[in-house]
Order: C-alpha cells, then structure tokens, then sequence
C-alpha cells in the first residue's frame, strides 16, 4: 500500500489536512499568544517599578527623566527584539510544517 502524500491530504481538504492545518495554527496562535504577553508584562512593568521604587520617578539620566527615557527610548529596542524573535521564530513553524508536507 503507498503512503497518501500530506499535500494532496491538503488539497483535498481532507480531515487529515485539517488537522494537518489545525496543527499549524495552534502552533501560530501559541507564539501570537506568548508575544501578546510578553509585550503585555513588560509593559506593565514600568508603572509597577515607578511605583514601588519611588526614587526612579525623579531619577534623570543623561539629563532625561527615567520614565520618559524607559517610555521614549528603550521600549523600542525592546519592541524591535520582540518582532524579530517573533519573525524567526513564525518562519520556524511554518518551515518545520512544509518539511512535513514535502517529507510525505
């Protein structure tokens, strides 16, 4: 008996490609999810640290205040690491799933 290929499975859209999809997804949505919260705590976290240590709400660095120098300079590296981790890590997923479906 020959192996059915994943791909025409995928074609077809067949229950099997549907899981093969559903996989996929799951997948893409875990990694949308984990960035969603990381942006989420780490932005939450300024207020907090504000907050609790009150000697950083008049610190000044380089003649900046820190909550403005955290806000308007270092959440954009931040940001940029994040994406790009993001991106790498989202071509990942869908270069382990076309190896699956041209494996078959």
């Amino acid at each position: 008996m020959r192996a059915r290929p994943v791909a025409r499975d995928l074609d077809e859209q067949t229950g099997l490609g549907d899981v093969y999809l559903a996989g996929l997804m799951r997948a893409q949505l875990r990694l949308s999810a984990a960035v969603l919260a990381l942006t989420a705590v780490g932005l939450a976290a300024l207020p907090v640290v504000l907050t609790l240590v009150p000697a950083t709400r008049t610190l000044t660095i380089a003649g900046l205040p820190f909550p403005w120098l955290a806000l308007g300079v270092l959440v954009y590296p931040a940001a940029w690491f994040l994406a790009r981790w993001y991106t790498r890590q989202a071509e990942r997923i869908e270069q382990d799933f076309a190896e699956v479906v041209e494996s078959s």
